[in-house]
């Protein structure tokens, strides 16, 4: 894809868009089996956008991440220093924030709330927790131009780290945002889980040490190497499950049954990116697919969202709905900065 056109598609507006709405659309069917979801809102097909389109925590951290991200680059090229300061405090302000009562997830509260002290951020870490809160929100590391691959994944293991410090999350993190940045650059979706089983082949035994410090000293493991590879090796495992779903794919059935409820990281990576590989030229329909889910529909539906709008770019969404999303204005100025 030329520059010309990746300007055109404005990927990052439609990936920060699409991850929100997708959000939006999950919030009110968490918690909710299937039979339930459908005798609320009709069929699966139809589950209406609701007015106002209120989203989750997922969609306020992932503009928390991409707040401290724009700060770190604003410094000069981003590194595991210029990052940490400025995503700490955006992830403080978010957890004393009054409008930080969306059914936030424990390890995200927990964790922030001892980074809001002078300890190392690898204290405060909740080493055994590999819950989807961090690969959720990490697009913006997926979506920001100018970062080599060793930045990329480090950016995205180190905002993992700062709340849910097991491997599988900083692998699902890394993962998720380089699907994020294959997709706005253009990789067509049938050849993705390939290269991201690839991806994770490669990255298997390499722990970030400048990026993740000494984070695995407080894990059990005996080496760093072993502490990663524990990661890899839960997301090696769900790309095969996805894989197998792909090869027989049955858009009217549970994606969750395939992949798992999205409730720990890998899952949430697999079962989202799942629902946009059903449906990959339809990106309303992949959302309300993945919004109907017995899992954790919000943030499966945002994973979804954050795929197939890096894929089909802003122009992905309906007007209506875009219009009508919380947190519009900073969606939209943080795509555009990025699209530039």
């Amino acid at each position: 894809m030329t520059s010309s056109e990746k300007a055109a598609k404005r990927a990052a507006t439609g990936a920060m868009t699409g991850l929100a709405l997708g959000d939006a659309l999950g919030f009110p069917t968490e918690f909710n089996d299937v039979p339930s979801i459908l005798a609320k809102f009709g069929p699966w097909r139809g589950i209406p956008l609701m007015k106002p389109a209120i989203v989750s925590d997922d969609t306020q951290m992932t503009l928390a991440l991409g707040r401290g991200l724009r700060t770190a680059m604003d410094q000069g090229p981003l590194g595991p220093l210029r990052l940490t300061r400025p995503v700490r405090e955006e992830f403080v302000n978010w957890f004393h924030d009054p409008q930080n009562n969306r059914a936030p997830g424990r390890t995200c509260m927990t964790a922030c709330q001892l980074l809001d002290s002078d300890r190392p951020w690898q204290q405060a870490s909740r080493i055994d927790s590999k819950g989807c809160g961090a690969n959720m929100r990490v697009a913006p590391i997926g979506l920001a131009p100018g970062l080599g691959a060793e930045q990329r994944s480090g950016a995205a293991q180190l905002q993992s780290g700062l709340t849910h410090g097991h491997p599988t999350a900083l692998a699902a993190s890394d993962l998720t945002a380089h699907a994020v940045h294959l997709l706005a650059r253009g990789t067509e979706p049938t050849g993705l889980v390939g290269l991201l089983r690839s991806y994770a082949y490669e990255n298997r035994s390499r722990y970030h040490h400048a990026w993740l410090g000494d984070l695995w000293t407080h894990s059990q493991d005996p080496t760093p190497e072993h502490f990663i590879e524990r990661g890899w090796d839960d997301c090696l495992e769900v790309l095969e499950r996805l894989g197998q779903a792909l090869r027989a794919p049955s858009p009217e059935t549970d994606p969750c049954l395939a992949t798992g409820d999205g409730w720990i990281a890998e899952e949430a990576f697999a079962t989202g990116l799942l629902c946009f590989l059903l449906f990959p030229e339809e990106p309303v329909t992949a959302l309300r697919r993945a919004a109907c889910t017995k899992g954790d529909s919000d943030s499966i539906a945002c994973l979804t969202g954050a795929f197939a709008g890096a894929h089909l770019g802003a122009g992905a969404w309906p007007g209506e709905w875009a219009d009508r999303i919380e947190y519009r204005e900073e969606l939209l100025e943080l795509g555009a900065l990025w699209d530039a």
